[in-house]
């Protein structure tokens, strides 16, 4: 009997799953904060339609008609490899992709509801081949999931703020709702290998108004239940949740919307910042979702500047890409990407591992800092002076401008004075200070 029980024991010791061990009570989020830049892609049916993933609310299209998409969503060119390996070269760590969006598609083989990827024309599992392809090439894969719903009546819309016009009458059924979500997380940290994070989206349809300054929900979301449910199935999984509030409890790490934390010029991100890992999240042209009328992107060298200055506050870029419906990512994004990839193969060092500058962001550039290094990026070429409080400063040099730095201290106000001459980089003129 005792040969038995121990033969048993080995059995299970050899049949856990290496990314289920837990190193403590919170997830390690130094990867994370390493990091520093990630690739984030809004990809279902709304892409065939060619008009941002909001196009089922916009419209609205009821959900019956909707559907049809399902006979329509057919990526026969969409490669995990080569969706990998862009994001890899333009020197992204991880990629965050939406699993489900608020359309209520689940881009993977599901078991709690044939609203998914198996059952189009194209029938392959997109998360099991990104999933696999990630592992590949040492990227992270982290995963979108969208907490409202536009097709399912199970949901509580009748409170919701969105959806209204997709044609649900009948009455919401809560507690089926949320057990739903957990059966189908259960799935995705189970059988797609180690994800780095789960990425809510979603809170701020139950709530009065766009412009909530706390927690309260016309529904209960049961979040100490499906957190404690994630970080049970996998330990180290990173959760965050873009409420556009101060982070909730057994949140990993805040998110902020199309904003360096603390600038809120796009009215998404106006809460106070934590002392938790940060991530801002972005678009490469206007939509988060492919929209064939959208031709207003962004230039390399101010993707550059926001990730750079994204990094002056210690957080995470997350660039945004809405591939097309055939699966292939639109070539003005691939080209900006191979922009960017060149410039971090040269100056990467200077973002990545490095933490919040001993100044916030300014309009000259901003301050990234390793150890007892600090990168001083000058993103406006025209300015002729910097002060900054460097109390300890042992020496400070051009990284990439062919000209003498000349700089003085000023003991009273333990101040460094920086004068730059000499023809400054387009994008980013960069000063290394070395501090004792």
């Amino acid at each position: 009997m005792k040969q038995k029980i121990i033969y048993l024991m080995l059995i299970l010791l050899f049949f856990k799953p290496c990314y289920a061990q837990n190193t403590g009570d919170k997830p390690d989020t130094k990867w994370f904060e390493d990091a520093r830049f990630g690739l984030f892609v809004h990809f279902g049916p709304y892409s065939v339609l060619g008009n941002g993933e909001w196009i089922m609310n916009n419209r609205p299209i009821k959900g019956d008609s909707y559907k049809r998409l399902q006979n329509l969503f057919n990526p026969q060119e969409f490669d995990a490899h080569e969706w990998v390996k862009l994001a890899k070269d333009a020197g992204m760590k991880y990629i965050t992709f939406t699993s489900r969006h608020h359309d209520s598609f689940s881009n993977w083989d599901t078991k709690q509801s044939d609203w998914n990827i198996m059952n189009t024309p194209y029938g392959k599992d997109l998360i099991k081949q990104l999933a696999e392809e990630c592992q590949k090439q040492g990227i992270k894969l982290s995963l979108y999931y969208s907490l409202l719903d536009w097709m399912r009546t199970d949901y509580q819309y009748e409170t919701g703020r969105t959806g209204k016009g997709c044609g649900r009458t009948e009455k919401g059924d809560w507690n089926h709702y949320i057990e739903f979500m957990k059966a189908q997380l259960t799935e995705l940290l189970t059988n797609y290998g180690p994800i780095g994070a789960i990425w809510f989206d979603g809170h701020w349809d139950q709530t009065a108004d766009k412009n909530r300054t706390t927690q309260a929900a016309f529904v209960d979301w049961h979040y100490p239940e499906i957190y404690e449910l994630i970080h049970r199935l996998q330990p180290n999984c990173l959760i965050a949740n873009n409420h556009h509030l101060p982070p909730f409890q057994d949140e990993d790490f805040q998110v902020f919307e199309r904003d360096v934390p603390g600038e809120n010029t796009a009215g998404h991100s106006g809460q106070a910042i934590s002392h938790l890992p940060l991530e801002t999240c972005q678009t490469i042209s206007d939509s988060w979702g492919f929209s064939i009328t959208d031709e207003n992107f962004k230039s390399a060298k101010d993707l550059l500047h926001l990730l750079i200055r994204t990094a002056g506050t210690g957080a995470n870029l997350l660039l945004n890409v809405g591939p097309m419906p055939n699966g292939k990512i639109m070539p003005e994004c691939v080209n900006r990407l191979h922009e960017i990839g060149k410039w971090m193969d040269k100056y990467g060092y200077t973002i990545y591992e490095t933490r919040e500058g001993i100044v916030k962001p300014q309009t000259w550039g901003a301050v990234t800092t390793k150890g007892k290094t600090l990168y001083v990026h000058v993103l406006d070429k025209n300015v002729k002076e910097i002060t900054l409080p460097i109390a300890n400063i042992k020496s400070a040099s051009w990284v990439n401008v062919d000209s003498k730095l000349a700089w003085k201290k000023n003991r009273k106000t333990k101040e460094v004075q920086f004068t730059l001459s000499g023809q400054l980089d387009d994008i980013d003129s960069i000063i290394e200070v070395e501090v004792k």
